[in-house]
């Protein structure tokens, strides 16, 4: 790291707060919003994928507070088009020309709500912004400003009316997060917080700037990884690859979102190495939603999730002693 890099201690400790802030409006969420927050530090795109009603978008929104990132939010439906996300040239009398007027993408955490009840057209829209961090409309070219990230939330229980996301534009979100049920607890203290407040928003503050998540995002960019790390992340995605359950396995895009996403989990729990705990405990957040099952498998009732942790348990990694 160079002299004017954010030192790793400073983004946990900004990341902390981050996280605590976004806690109290967020219940039971501590785990994969720490993942949510380490794959915006590594400078990619989250999709919440779970049943309605577990604060996804809360989350989100929440995030883009705390962060001080300019958010905006697009309910998706079928009828929604590419322009409605991207924006579109308009006729401008007092210039007697058409002028672009940009769309809710030109921000800096854009939350698309339930994606995939938009049409396969519409989603594509998104995959230019989230890969290039740019759109283009009629042929010109408009860049989004960093920080830019998406958020995208998916109801996997219906499939009346929504559309799968294809393959391409899954392989475009580092990770995919369930939330799951709260437990009884934490079901609790949702409804005594929200009796408490006496209102339906749950208000967060702003904890960091958009500049200082730049920063935090070069800190993390900065730290060096160990190659025994860097050959694990290979090793597990290369073992997709030839596993029989699977009829396609992790793109080396795969590979690498492990070593970014581990490497900045790693810096929030304070550290300047990463370790292999690191990558497992980020291997099916990252790798499941990029596998694509076997009909035999599919059949079988396994899931992508399965053969990660069976992966996991398989693929030797490198000892922890030498990498601390």
């Amino acid at each position: 790291m160079t002299d004017s890099t954010m030192p790793v201690a400073e983004i946990a400790e900004l990341g902390d707060r981050i996280l605590g802030e976004v806690g109290t409006a967020v219940v039971g969420m501590r785990d994969p919003l720490q993942i949510a927050l380490a794959t915006i530090l590594a400078g990619g795109h989250v999709l919440f994928e779970d049943v309605p009603g577990t604060g996804k978008t809360l989350a989100a929104r929440s995030l883009a507070t705390a962060l001080g990132l300019a958010f905006s939010r697009l309910q998706c439906t079928p009828d929604l088009l590419p322009s409605d996300i991207t924006g579109s040239s308009v006729w401008d009398p007092q210039r007697g020309d058409f002028v672009f007027r940009p769309g809710p993408v030109f921000t800096g955490l854009f939350l698309a709500d339930e994606i995939n009840r938009t049409a396969p057209k519409t989603q594509s829209a998104l995959l230019e912004a989230m890969a290039e961090r740019q759109v283009t409309v009629e042929g010109a070219s408009h860049p989004l400003t960093p920080p830019f990230h998406v958020v995208a939330t998916s109801n996997p229980v219906e499939y009346e009316g929504t559309y799968p996301l294809p393959e391409a534009q899954l392989d475009r979100f580092m990770v995919r997060l369930a939330v799951g049920y709260p437990t009884r607890e934490g079901e609790r203290e949702v409804l005594q917080r929200r009796i408490a407040r006496q209102q339906e928003a749950a208000p967060v503050s702003q904890v960091v700037t958009a500049a200082t998540v730049i920063q935090m995002q070069a800190g993390v960019e900065a730290l060096p990884v160990d190659p025994d790390v860097v050959a694990y992340c290979v090793d597990l995605a290369g073992a997709t690859r030839g596993h029989p359950g699977l009829e396609v396995g992790a793109s080396p895009r795969g590979s690498q979102n492990l070593v970014l996403l581990a490497r900045a989990v790693a810096v929030l729990e304070g550290r300047d190495f990463v370790l292999p705990e690191d990558v497992k405990r980020v291997a099916v957040p990252v790798l499941a939603h990029r596998l694509t099952l076997t009909a035999t498998a599919w059949a079988s009732g396994r899931r992508p999730e399965d053969i990660v942790a069976e992966l996991l348990a398989s693929v030797p990694g490198p000892t922890t002693a030498r990498l601390s």
